[in-house]
């Protein structure tokens, strides 16, 4: 269950960054609230993983995996670009994620 929490925290960190990105430096009320709300949903599903993963292990898959899907639905949905350099480093953190859970983190 402690994978599900993790990606639950995930998705509602994503919702954070593209809110916020649209809250307008918070002067849209519509589009703070939405990064507010979905910035504690996160953090609650991210307390529940956290009861089984070790803490600098599971805020650090919390982290990147957050990160990778913002690039992604960034370029993909808000025409942002996806340089090459970009594309590696997307792979060294998906890299360090799984080197994370091979290392025996829950």
């Amino acid at each position: 269950m402690h994978w599900v929490y993790l990606m639950i925290a995930v998705v509602f960190e994503i919702t954070v960054a593209i809110a916020a990105g649209k809250s307008e430096g918070f002067k849209n009320v519509k589009w703070t609230t939405i990064t507010l709300v979905s910035g504690v949903v996160a953090t609650i599903f991210l307390s529940l993983a956290l009861l089984t993963f070790d803490v600098g292990v599971g805020y650090s898959m919390w982290t990147a995996l957050a990160g990778v899907g913002i690039v992604a639905l960034g370029a993909m949905f808000f025409n942002q670009r996806l340089s090459f350099s970009k594309g590696v480093g997307i792979l060294i953190v998906i890299g360090g994620v799984v080197g994370l859970r091979m290392s025996g983190a829950a």
